[in-house]
């Protein structure tokens, strides 16, 4: 990504073109972020850098990478040829980033949010992209402390990416109320299943749930509208919740919480992913797909941060209000097909309870916030 970075708008744009129309279809790529924590308190801690120092001249170091602030890390899976070896993939990388953290005496976990460490102590580390970041947006990009899990997935053609991302805005809602893992934030029980939702789509600029665009030409259109007024000056300064990204040709999906819980974490991509190749064979047999007013996706999106996969979605082709695990249980069925003949069909399943309800429950049991965070840390601890 860095390489693409440094080119010139008009550079980039043409080289994203290129590389949609010369991608490969239908590989794929997940992202984890954990928070860096104090083993004794599980407070946040500024320790990336030692982490980062570590992993070199490891496997880990070119999959490990920073994210905005020092007491978080990203770990990233690389373009897997299917999702077999993501899932993989996603078990090395955890195991790798937890043996780095040990050997530094480092605890690591996955929620979208940290529960009571302030924003105001974390530090935004020293990179050029962060340093710009922080001077365009200030306490917007001060209170952005979360941690989510990203999809790639990769689109043959810049007009079907297109078509495929104007899509997965509608599902949006579904993906969100599943992964939700965030209800606690400075100190306090918020009453939503996904606070980073919350903090993160409703304070950045260009973010959340994208308008649909008419083909590659009208997205670029509005990319080069956004270079050519000064309201971005790179790429990634595009934060939706979905988006065609400009370095690789993929459609990134970045609505989900992080996840405790690696069976979770290969779950949600697993549907992330099948859901994506589904609405790609839809639009190649010309079956007809949803396309909801923004307006409405909203709604939904809404309700999936306060209720998450407790609460009830809109089925907003006949304004049928269900449980959000019916709404997901149909998503399901309509993906399964296509999941079986990616193989990840056995990772895909809609738990009891999850991150968020789990957490929920255990603090009208009583639970302190720290207790209820110790228990994510260690399910996220490798077995064996």
């Amino acid at each position: 990504m860095g390489d693409t970075q440094r080119l010139s708008p008009e550079e980039q744009i043409r080289l994203a073109r290129e590389q949609y129309e010369a991608a490969d279809d239908f590989t794929v790529a997940v992202e984890e972020e954990f928070a860096v924590l104090d083993p004794a308190t599980l407070s946040l801690t500024n320790r990336f850098e030692e982490l980062q120092a570590a992993a070199k001249d490891t496997p880990l170091e070119p999959h490990l990478v920073g994210e905005l602030i020092a007491s978080e890390v990203e770990v990233r899976t690389g373009r897997c040829r299917d999702f077999e070896e993501a899932a993989a993939r996603l078990g090395d990388r955890r195991a790798q980033l937890h043996e780095l953290a040990d050997g530094l005496g480092i605890a690591l976990a996955a929620t979208g949010t940290h529960p009571w460490s302030p924003w105001q102590e974390q530090r935004i580390i020293d990179t050029p992209h962060y340093r710009r970041n922080d001077e365009i947006l200030r306490y917007v990009v001060w209170r952005n402390n979360s941690f989510g899990l990203h999809v790639h997935v990769a689109i043959k053609g810049p007009d079907r990416a297109i078509a495929v991302c104007n899509a997965l805005r509608n599902f949006l809602p579904e993906l969100l109320a599943l992964s939700a893992s965030s209800p606690f934030v400075e100190g306090v029980h918020t009453g939503l299943h996904s606070a980073r939702t919350q903090i993160f789509t409703r304070m950045f600029p260009r973010c959340g749930v994208p308008d649909a665009y008419d083909g590659w030409d009208g997205f670029e259109r509005y990319v080069r509208f956004l270079y050519a007024t000064r309201s971005i000056d790179e790429h990634t300064q595009i934060w939706w919740s979905v988006r065609p990204h400009l370095a690789f040709p993929t459609i990134e999906i970045r609505i989900c919480d992080a996840q405790p819980d690696l069976g979770e974490s290969r779950s949600l991509a697993a549907l992330c992913y099948a859901l994506t190749v589904r609405i790609a064979r839809a639009l190649d047999e010309r079956e007809p797909l949803p396309d909801f007013p923004h307006r409405l996706i909203e709604e939904n999106f809404w309700r999936a941060i306060r209720y998450g996969l407790s609460g009830e979605l809109i089925d907003l082709a006949g304004g049928e209000v269900r449980p959000a695990r019916a709404q997901l249980e149909r998503l399901v069925e309509w993906v399964l097909p296509v999941a079986e003949e990616l193989g990840c069909a056995p990772y895909i399943s809609i738990p009891a309870a999850n991150a968020a309800e789990r957490q929920i429950a255990r603090h009208e049991a009583g639970a302190t916030l720290e207790e209820i965070y110790a228990e994510q840390v260690r399910t996220g601890e490798p077995v064996g």
